[in-house]
């Protein structure tokens, strides 16, 4: 597919300056209505062979158009902080809110691109990672971010001369390194394991551009007009009808006889006061020592807690972190998100707080808000909602994949239970900042409630990432059920 970049595509300089100054004008008005209209940020990958002008044609880009709205990334050897974390978890932090635009140097084609060339990689590794870029781009377009992404080639010869040229020119010669020869003399190899990979990456919503990186002006010109005319079709597209919903099935009906998740479980379970001491001080001492284990280092632990107002969340928490040191463990309380969370992928919030490997994330509420508070309040639409299962599981699956032990909990309180600790909070002084009027109205829509955690659990309880089902009417049993539901987890993990 790279036969239409080796044309020798030329521009003169007469041409150049004579096409430029309308082309920079155009991509500035672009810009400021990008901003204006703030409906969707602009992601640009920035890939191809050593020495095509990928560097230089994104300093034009800076140039023609306003850097301050601009963030640029390159991406190189991942970094300790990186290699201790999911793979994507860098390019999530880098992603542009909306009405910007990122550009990314590498991005997440270059390293299973390299590990193939280098047989690092095998074919079945190589196709898993492709599938999981597919996920991710789609998950991407549908949350609205449009997706640019070029390839920069150079044909053979070409870049032999381009790599002695850049090398005999002092003021150059440090951008030539022994990797780039050590990439060329693979030349071949590059090609065909990159054509393989933009094949099964160039998909309807986030197509590949290739460049014929020869000639300078031709190369600016030509990525500056593939920008404008994108971008401006968009935002044409976005000011008539701004809507990035995809075609949904429909949900599933309740079960016939009434019976659920939720329904067969018992709330009230008994549990002695004198029992629950002594199994609290068993119970956090084997956490403790577990997540001290020498085996732990491979290993991340991602803690979720949710449930019903008055579930009894946080005092689960505060038994579980009563076990830990506080260096190696983050408590993410998670709250209606903030207007820069907003401006991003769903996701995005969650993926900042990943913990590496040796340390714990424990989430008081988590990202399982869109299919339940989002979706029973109407606050994104029903398309958002039914593909953030589907998105979740990746998710899930990522950090699996990395070490993580993902432990689920939904802490099932009964109606009754919650109304008498609710009473409670509004009766004790020192409690009333645990009752609001949106827990009040929140118990108002229990009925909703109930089929949108029957479904989450359905549709997310999996190998790597199951839900436990915790019955929390009784605090006592509810606290030593997590606790001893963590270390059996983590116990299984570390064999």
């Amino acid at each position: 597919m790279f036969e239409s970049a080796e044309l020798d595509h030329k521009l003169s300089k007469a041409e150049f300056d004579a096409v430029v100054p309308d082309l920079r004008a155009k991509l500035l008005d672009m810009q400021v209505r990008l901003g204006r209209q703030n409906h969707f940020g602009v992601l640009v990958l920035i890939n191809g062979v050593d020495g095509a002008g990928k560097g230089e044609t994104v300093n034009v880009l800076n140039a023609w158009m306003d850097p301050r709205h601009i963030r640029t990334h390159a991406f190189g050897t991942p970094t300790e902080e990186e290699i201790l974390r999911p793979f994507m978890w860098r390019f999530w932090r880098a992603l542009p809110p909306r009405g910007s635009m990122g550009i990314l140097f590498g991005s997440w084609y270059s390293e299973p691109i390299l590990r193939r060339v280098e047989r690092d990689m095998g074919r079945a590794e190589m196709d898993a990672r492709i599938d999981e870029i597919n996920h991710f781009e789609r998950m991407l377009a549908q949350e609205g971010v449009l997706i640019l992404k070029f390839w920069f080639h150079l044909a053979k010869d070409v870049q032999r001369r381009r790599l002695r040229a850049l090398e005999k020119n002092p003021l150059t010669r440090w951008r030539v390194t022994n990797d780039d020869w050590n990439h060329f003399a693979h030349y071949d190899r590059f090609r065909e394991v990159s054509e393989h990979v933009l094949r099964q990456t160039s998909t309807g919503h986030a197509p590949w551009v290739v460049v014929e990186g020869a000639d300078e002006r031709y190369r600016s010109v030509y990525v500056g007009r593939v920008l404008l005319d994108a971008i401006t079709k968009r935002l044409d597209a976005d000011a008539a009808e701004p809507s990035y919903a995809m075609p949904v099935a429909p949900i599933a009906p309740p079960p016939l006889d009434g019976v659920n998740l939720l329904n067969r479980l018992q709330p009230a379970q008994t549990y002695p006061p004198a029992r629950y001491a002594r199994d609290m001080e068993q119970l956090q001492g084997r956490l403790a020592m577990l997540v001290r284990r020498k085996g732990f280092d491979k290993h991340s632990l991602v803690v979720v807690f949710e449930g019903m107002d008055a579930a009894g969340k946080g005092s689960a928490i505060r038994r579980v972190t009563g076990a830990l040191d506080a260096r190696v463990y983050r408590v993410v309380p998670i709250a209606a998100p903030t207007e820069e969370e907003k401006a991003l992928p769903y996701l995005w919030r969650f993926w900042r707080h990943v913990p590496r490997r040796g340390r714990l994330a424990i989430f008081d509420r988590s990202w399982y808000g869109r299919v339940l508070v989002e979706r029973v309040e109407g606050f994104c639409t029903e398309a958002d909602w039914m593909r953030a299962y589907n998105e979740i599981n990746d998710f899930e699956d990522q950090l699996a994949k990395s070490g993580a032990v993902i432990v689920k909990f939904w802490l099932a309180v009964s109606p009754t239970e919650q109304l008498r600790r609710f009473d409670e909070r509004a009766a004790t002084p020192f409690k009333h900042f645990k009752i609001t009027e949106e827990d009040w109205r929140n118990r108002d829509k229990w009925p909703q409630y109930v089929p949108a955690v029957c479904d989450m659990i359905d549709r997310t309880s999996t190998e790597v990432a199951p839900w436990t089902l915790v019955e929390a009417d009784n605090k006592l049993f509810a606290r030593a059920k997590v606790l001893r539901t963590l270390c059996e987890r983590l116990e299984s993990a570390l064999k």
